[in-house]
């Protein structure tokens, strides 16, 4: 993994007011609210948009590139994922909605849906050719393979060595469709902002094919407003296998493994990982793991309610069935869509590089953790009371910021001044007559 501190999901210090709903819904403990703001740690973030989702004041918020980054490069190829055509009612075909794209800027299009086909095909082979007891993991998601390497490091070698869709898109574009041209840039339509942080830093290979993160969002309204007048062309070559990949079961179903699982929202994945970890799963081949509810249709740069997306998904996946096959847009043979580098865990949660004083610091850590209330009322900016008695071991912050020390500590120093006041100097210690 990449050192970096670039993240997808940032903060508006001036929305923020401090109110730490952010801090109880992080899943790897990443918030700290300080000084009246929140403060995102970087080593922690897995850039999942949980506290987009639940922050009231719309204080967090994704980055992703905006529509002029199309104007650094000569051809611009759309790469949409198929969540796209969930944002828009059914009377809009697949092919309209890639013919709009086509007029907001782009030059050409290739479906992401397609590509999931491709790697679904290659995962189905890598399931059954596993080396190992227990379920494969899927790598799709870069929150889910960020939230194993932070929270369940034991876990990476479960994962599927296959790179995304996204990537795969991508690599099709750049090495079949437009080999050896250095003007060509590929956009990413994405449905969420962890697409950005991972085309920068990309999870399993060297350097990303992608040259861009367009939010789902911030095409909407420019192509809704296009999409009636939009001439359509046959230029959609997907299948349903590739289109519902947009939601929840998806990925499962492309794969086919009888014995696979599906599972989406960060808090259901962690009580998942946490029984594989212990060794209930053993019966499971399959794991499709997905941080945002429902799916990438439930993911934050969407616009569309992920239950209205997912029912106009697979609307459009019977409308596919339905269709004649169409050729593909160039060839995928022989294209390698394994890793070519290993993920490694991230020191996120290690105390001290120094193994030595880690382990005294979590000595001291448990003490401290020991003499707290332990109500997680995340009053002192903390999400737990364990977490927050880190802070104090890092020496981030001491111990009287928890309300509760400080109030103890006020009523011994109280009790300390009542007792000095009964006190009289020798000299002033007259004995009553």
């Amino acid at each position: 993994m990449n050192g970096h501190t670039f993240h997808s999901v940032t903060l508006d210090p001036a929305k923020c007011t401090g109110c730490t709903t952010c801090i109880r819904y992080c899943p790897t403990e990443a918030i700290r609210v300080r000084k009246g703001r929140a403060v995102i740690m970087d080593e922690r973030c897995i850039d999942c948009g949980e506290c987009i989702r639940v922050c009231p004041q719309n204080a967090k918020k994704p980055v992703s590139d905006p529509l002029s980054a199309l104007e650094k490069f000569a051809v611009r190829v759309a790469i949409p994922a198929p969540t796209l055509y969930g944002q828009f009612d059914e009377k809009y075909t697949v092919d309209r909605i890639l013919c709009g794209l086509k007029q907001l800027g782009f030059d050409d299009v290739v479906e992401v849906a397609w590509a999931a086909e491709l790697v679904a095909a290659a995962g189905a082979k890598a399931v059954q050719e596993r080396s190992f007891q227990g379920p494969m993991i899927s790598s799709a998601c870069p929150a889910i393979v960020k939230l194993i390497q932070v929270r369940f490091p034991t876990l990476i070698e479960y994962l599927m060595p296959i790179i995304s869709p996204m990537e795969t898109a991508a690599r099709l574009v750049k090495e079949r469709l437009y080999p050896g041209r250095e003007d060509v840039g590929v956009f990413f339509i994405s449905p969420c902002a962890g697409k950005v942080t991972v085309s920068r830093y990309p999870q399993g290979v060297q350097h990303s094919a992608v040259d861009g993160v367009i939010g789902i969002k911030d095409v909407y309204v420019p192509l809704r407003s296009i999409l009636p007048g939009v001439e359509e062309q046959p230029i959609a070559h997907s299948s349903a296998r590739g289109i519902a990949w947009a939601h929840i079961d998806g990925e499962s179903d492309a794969v086919g493994n009888p014995r696979g699982i599906s599972v989406s929202g960060v808090a259901d994945v962690i009580g998942v990982f946490e029984a594989l970890e212990n060794g209930k799963l053993n019966n499971v081949a399959f794991i499709e793991a997905l941080a945002c509810p429902a799916g990438c249709v439930g993911g934050p740069l969407t616009v569309e309610n992920p239950y209205i997306a997912r029912a106009r998904i697979r609307t459009r996946e019977r409308r596919s069935q339905q269709r004649a096959e169409r050729p593909k847009p160039v060839s995928a043979e022989g294209l390698d869509l394994r890793w070519q580098t290993q993920l490694k865990a991230r020191e996120a949660l290690r105390l001290d590089p120094d193994m030595l004083k880690a382990m005294i610091m979590m000595e001291e850590m448990e003490q401290i953790a020991a003499k707290l209330p332990g109500l997680d009322c995340g009053s002192c900016g903390a999400p737990t009371c364990r977490a927050f008695a880190e802070d104090v071991a890092r020496k981030h912050v001491v111990i009287t910021d928890c309300i509760f020390k400080l109030r103890e500590n006020v009523r011994q120093l109280a009790e300390q001044l009542i007792d000095m006041e009964r006190i009289q100097p020798p000299g002033l210690d007259r004995e009553k007559d």
